[in-house]
């Protein structure tokens, strides 16, 4: 209801009458749902309002409204002349109102929905291919998504017939494509191609060999020590994270879960209530490939997780332990929502990092399991690596080991 958000008389009269005003109260609870502050919920019923006063004159109607004419009234803002509306300019929270607006007439079947954009239809080829290994690799949204394009890519390059492809075409192709982005999008696009082509000659639809033609990227392995922080950098992290708002709340529980139990981005966005067992002080991750390991929960990130869910907004349909904190509230949290809690948290505590996302912090809980002396077998099995390669990269973090059983150069007299 209207009165949620406001008290005058006169208020209340004007937002109820015009064209928009049947709609205003629903559209009010809309935004008290979806988690609008009332600031943000005020300038959007004002905009609504203003946005009726501007089809009355013109003599359309509320179910006219369509992309066009949306396009048409934050053109007519600037030079608003209207009696019982203030000019004003074209700033975010106008767009969002008017767009959230025209989102609630079309969910509350008023308006009819724009026409959807004609989106190219995948090959066939390329569907089987995303779907065999959605199921049988449990690929991820991401992985499956860099698949996509880079095997569509290749079919539109060399045609739709796998059978005609050649070595030297191959080659032609991600080499091109390599030339045109940086070392990591071309090795991006070397492993989705050679995948594509294993899945092909697995199908019996090109030449057996064919994978063998994709080039490698130059790619120096453990060459690079793995960025991270040290403790006293982790521990102003953390302290950036201090608040009893529900945003401070959350990114400390998100920053503990990576810092202390390594996790990925990935992990804490899928994380479940479910997951967590507090009687037993574990909690279940589902990494990469379907991978499912329990991990201990410690005390300290218990305590967060719990003063977070204390204030949790409550979203229906959804069990994700994080929810965004930006309206209109969403049943999840992504990825790169996670790793922008970490960037977020380095600006406020005056990080100057080598890396900025949630992985910096991955990094960091193995440096310091290995400078508190776990061995390098336990670190892999925290980290889920599947070899023990992966894990031994960050055994050159330990300079002071390392000091230590360096041998003298044999030209170098001491």
């Amino acid at each position: 209801m209207l009165e949620q958000y406001f008290c005058a008389p006169y208020a209340l009269l004007r937002l109820r009458t015009g064209l928009s005003g049947p709609y205003m109260d629903a559209f009010a609870d809309s935004l008290e749902t979806s988690g609008y502050s009332v600031k943000c919920a005020m300038e959007y019923l004002r905009v609504a309002t203003h946005l009726g006063d501007f089809l009355q004159r013109g003599r359309a109607t509320i179910p006219s409204v369509g992309p066009s004419t949306l396009e048409a009234f934050l053109r007519h803002l600037p030079r608003c002349r209207c009696p019982r509306f203030y000019p004003r300019k074209v700033d975010h929270n106008t767009r969002c109102g008017v767009k959230r607006f025209h989102e609630h007439l079309v969910q509350t079947k008023v308006c009819q929905p724009a026409p959807a954009v004609e989106v190219r239809a995948q090959p066939n080829l390329v569907v089987s291919f995303l779907d065999w290994y959605d199921k049988h690799r449990g690929a991820s949204e991401s992985t499956l998504v860099q698949y996509r394009h880079g095997a569509s890519a290749l079919m539109e390059a060399l045609g739709p017939d796998p059978t005609q492809w050649d070595a030297r075409q191959i080659r032609t192709f991600v080499l091109g494509c390599a030339k045109q982005s940086g070392t990591s999008t071309a090795q991006k696009a070397v492993t989705a191609t050679r995948a594509f082509l294993r899945y092909l000659i697995f199908r019996g639809e090109c030449r057996a060999d064919l994978d063998q033609a994709v080039p490698a990227i130059t790619h120096w392995r453990l060459a690079a020590l793995p960025p991270c922080l040290n403790a006293e950098e982790l521990n102003r992290l953390i302290t950036a994270c201090d608040g009893d708002s529900l945003s401070r709340r959350r990114d400390c529980a998100i920053v503990l879960l990576l810092a202390r139990l390594g996790l990925r981005a990935g992990d804490v966005a899928r994380l479940r209530l479910t997951d967590i067992e507090w009687q037993t002080g574990t909690m279940r991750v589902m990494g990469k490939d379907r991978y499912e390991v329990r991990l201990p929960l410690p005390q300290e990130v218990g305590d967060a997780i719990l003063r977070y869910l204390e204030r949790r907004p409550h979203v229906d349909h959804t069990d994700r332990v994080f929810l965004p904190n930006i309206a209109p509230l969403q049943p999840r949290v992504s990825s790169s929502g996670i790793s922008a809690v970490v960037k977020r948290a380095l600006k406020r505590a005056g990080i100057v990092a080598p890396a900025k996302g949630a992985h910096l912090l991955r990094h960091t809980a193995a440096t310091e399991m290995l400078r508190h002396g776990v061995p390098l077998e336990q670190i892999g099995l925290v980290l889920r690596h599947r070899s023990l390669d992966m894990t031994a990269s960050y055994a050159k973090v330990d300079v002071a080991l390392l000091q230590q059983v360096s041998q003298p150069w044999p030209e170098v007299k001491s």
